[in-house]
């Protein structure tokens, strides 16, 4: 058995409690002195530590991290030594379409809950931070593939507006008081425990009447996916072999293939699930408004560092949906 070295260093988690958050903490509590899960509940749930078996090895407190004196309370709560201490930021609006409908759930649980953090790291002395943004960011580009050097980001969710803004307030952050900053920029993410998403969507939909499933859009859209498992891997091999010679470091995560179309999804979901079930499609290439129909994420920069995932698109998302109807059914 492999003996695994515990060092000294503190890792808190915002937005913790949640879908990758979970998942996170469960890798990361194998290294760390001590983890803690900050997180307002309005998403996430404390069974998911349950879940993915690591309930027993992490400290939750539970707090609106988009309120100053809120967190202020849950950081000064922990005994810490500033120079041991990392942050990662996972809060965010994980439901783009509730944003579309109401920019202040985008404004506030996306956007200032980073800078609500980023306040209360600088009063503490935390001078390191990992932040999890999105390929939203891009926009739609269509076919050009997205790399972390392009100039043009056209955002056309308040989804990706706030995390775009969360990065820029992040460089202003690096400029005056952190030593370390690191973007990761994910593509669409799925596994187990799920809270959102198509694979989600697309079983609730069948628990609900298992005779058909509706597919928002014509089936044509089509996404890079990655599993959380990859994910998780892909956060800490950059956490251990980026050199930070950027300000900050910026990465977009993903698979190496150019993703999978939805109606093939929905042809995997339909065979987890089982049963005679007819696909009934809709209209158009976009699912809802701010939905990017088709991107090509370029990962060359993360490959250049060594790192590759397990799985294609195609392989994650068959993982993923088996581990979700295995979930909610």
């Amino acid at each position: 058995m492999d003996v695994i070295e515990i060092n000294e260093k503190i890792a808190i988690v915002i937005g913790g409690a949640g879908f990758i958050g979970c998942n996170l903490i469960c890798e990361i509590v194998k290294s760390y002195k001590e983890v803690y899960c900050i997180d307002n509940f309005s998403r996430g749930s404390s069974d998911y530590f349950d879940a993915v078996n690591c309930v027993d090895h992490v400290n939750i407190i539970e707090c609106d991290a988009s309120d100053v004196s809120d967190l202020s309370r849950a950081f000064g709560s922990i005994k810490l030594n500033a120079h041991q201490v990392e942050i990662w930021h996972l809060a965010a609006n994980s439901d783009i379409p509730a944003g579309v409908d109401n920019i202040n759930v985008d404004l506030n649980d996306t956007f200032l809950t980073t800078v609500s953090i980023l306040e209360v790291m600088k009063s503490h002395h935390f001078k390191t931070l990992f932040f999890a943004s999105s390929s939203a960011v891009y926009g739609d580009h269509g076919s050009n593939p997205l790399h972390e050097t392009m100039g043009s980001l056209s955002p056309i969710s308040n989804y990706g507006a706030m995390k775009l803004s969360s990065e820029a307030i992040i460089c202003a952050a690096y400029e005056a008081f952190l030593n370390t900053a690191v973007i990761f920029r994910f593509p669409n993410v799925v596994g187990f425990p799920a809270t959102h998403g198509v694979i989600y969507d697309f079983v609730k939909k069948l628990n609900a009447s298992s005779s058909d499933l509706e597919v928002l859009g014509d089936g044509s859209q089509r996404k890079a996916y990655l599993h959380v498992s990859d994910l998780i891997s892909a956060m800490l091999y950059i956490r251990d072999n980026d050199e930070r010679k950027e300000t900050p470091s910026i990465y977009n995560i993903g698979p190496v293939d150019d993703g999978i179309f939805v109606r093939d999804i929905a042809a995997i979901v339909v065979k987890a699930y089982g049963g005679n079930i007819k696909l009934n499609f809709g209209i158009g290439n976009r699912g809802w408004v701010g939905d990017v129909p088709k991107f090509v994420y370029s990962t060359d920069k993360l490959q250049k560092l060594g790192w590759k995932p397990l799985m294609s698109s195609t392989q994650a998302i068959v993982r993923a949906a088996s581990e979700i109807v295995k979930q909610l059914t």
